[in-house]
């Protein structure tokens, strides 16, 4: 099957971000992710997580760039917990999971799908041999919470992207070899239109605290199924793994000619640097000294989990979380390098404080889908925004997302009903 020709020039890139689920909780279930165990068993607000991701999504709308927005999926996920030998009703296998095993609970409660980074890996069209896009679901099968993401996720997507004229959605990778998603992948090319490089950042396990989830193998079945033309392999460094940087976007971004990254992303470094530079002449690799901006600053500030986008006029805009400028390192090195005659031209500010202290930053809660004007006008609309969407969503979110968790508002019925009221009131809103 061949997709009809795109002129490289009408290509843009949609995020499609997750919308943050009534669920969101801080059960500090990830580890190696050190925002979230930090904040293990503090007070959610999943109302304020949901609108805070509903104003990102509307700031990146007001630079002038086209939004989509996954579903958040159905918490507590009773279907799985049937799986584990719990029955009855939807009430009875949440009571019955919370008695025997609370802990496996908090899984089936996780409200995780909202970083939709880990949602896929996508390779745009001019990428591809048969010259559409592909999209293969990640099986997050390093982590039990996120591991129950890729069954409704693969529905969302077929959903989405249903026209198989520009569209090819796979089956995940088997479980036996981890995928986390466009989390450990980078794209590098002219324009979002032009064929690029696409570089797959996979984790050597050396037997540290903290595992490495992203297999070499499932970078390379990703890079088999979706026909890449031009991949570069390479593994993140194992001290930015121990550090807490447990997916690449933490250290490192890439968006057109621009490569973003810590001096201590990569384990290969030099090397790496060298092939993209072969592979890729028009590169301008902007590192940033760990002299200047501590591995620990970056990874507690998510600098490099900020959205690095390519602007309607050409320039590249920054959309970081407000913990950048709260961070002197990160603040003062913001403030000599980006704009003036640099490749990074602006910077926002955003509050995603919610989402931070889960470990996800902008970057996490998004996913990139860049495809040409016909292509973009065969995605389903109900997963695409504007004001007069997100005005609804906003009074939804105000009306059926709980204000506020508490650890022990997980084991309570009401909390179960109230998430289980709040999908079926979106669902129906969109049309689903």
């Amino acid at each position: 099957m061949t997709s009809p020709s795109t002129d490289p020039r009408e290509v843009v890139e949609l995020n499609f971000d997750g919308l943050i689920g009534p669920s969101h909780n801080y059960a500090g279930l990830s580890l190696g992710n050190v925002a979230s165990a930090g904040n293990k068993g503090s007070v959610s607000r999943p109302r304020q997580a949901a609108l805070q991701g509903l104003a990102k999504m509307r700031r990146v709308m007001g630079l002038g760039l086209p939004q989509g927005f996954f579903l958040p999926h159905e918490r507590p996920h009773t279907s799985w917990l049937r799986t584990l030998g719990f029955s009855g009703s939807d009430t009875q296998v949440c009571a019955d999971a919370v008695a025997a095993d609370p802990q496996l609970f908090a899984n089936a409660a996780s409200a995780s799908a909202m970083w939709t980074a880990n949602a896929a890996t996508v390779s745009p069209a001019a990428d591809t041999r048969d010259g559409r896009v592909h999209l293969t679901p990640a099986n997050l099968s390093s982590m039990t919470h996120r591991s129950l993401e890729w069954t409704e996720t693969v529905r969302q997507l077929k959903l989405m992207f249903a026209d198989e004229r520009f569209f090819a959605v796979h089956d995940p990778v088997p479980a036996r070899f981890g995928d986390e998603g466009a989390a450990n992948f980078m794209r590098l090319a002219r324009s979002h239109g032009d064929p690029g490089l696409e570089i797959f950042v996979f984790g050597e396990d050396r037997g540290g605290k903290y595992p490495a989830r992203q297999a070499l193998r499932a970078s390379e079945a990703v890079a088999r199924k979706h026909g890449v033309e031009e991949a570069l392999f390479t593994a993140q460094s194992a001290e930015a793994i121990e550090a807490g940087a447990f997916h690449n976007d933490v250290v490192a971004v890439a968006n057109g000619r621009v490569l973003f990254a810590h001096e201590r992303a990569f384990e290969y470094r030099a090397e790496l640097f060298d092939e993209v530079r072969r592979l890729f002449p028009e590169v301008e690799i902007i590192e940033v000294p760990d002299s200047e901006v501590s591995l620990e600053d970056a990874i507690a500030s998510y600098l490099f989990n900020s959205q690095l986008l390519s602007l309607p006029d050409g320039s590249q805009h920054l959309v970081l979380p407000t913990e950048c400028r709260d961070t002197p390192s990160v603040k003062a090195w913001l403030g000599s390098n980006i704009g003036g005659n640099g490749p990074i031209h602006g910077a926002s500010f955003l509050d995603v404080r919610e989402s931070m202290r889960n470990g996800g930053g902008p970057a996490c809660l998004r996913l990139r889908v860049a495809a040409g004007a016909e292509a973009r006008a065969a995605i389903d609309t109900r997963f695409l925004l504007d004001d007069e969407k997100a005005d609804t969503l906003e009074r939804l979110i105000e009306e059926y997302w709980p204000d506020s968790v508490s650890p022990g508002d997980l084991a309570a019925p009401d909390f179960w009903e109230a998430c289980w009221a709040a999908r079926r009131a979106l669902l129906a809103q969109l049309g689903f």
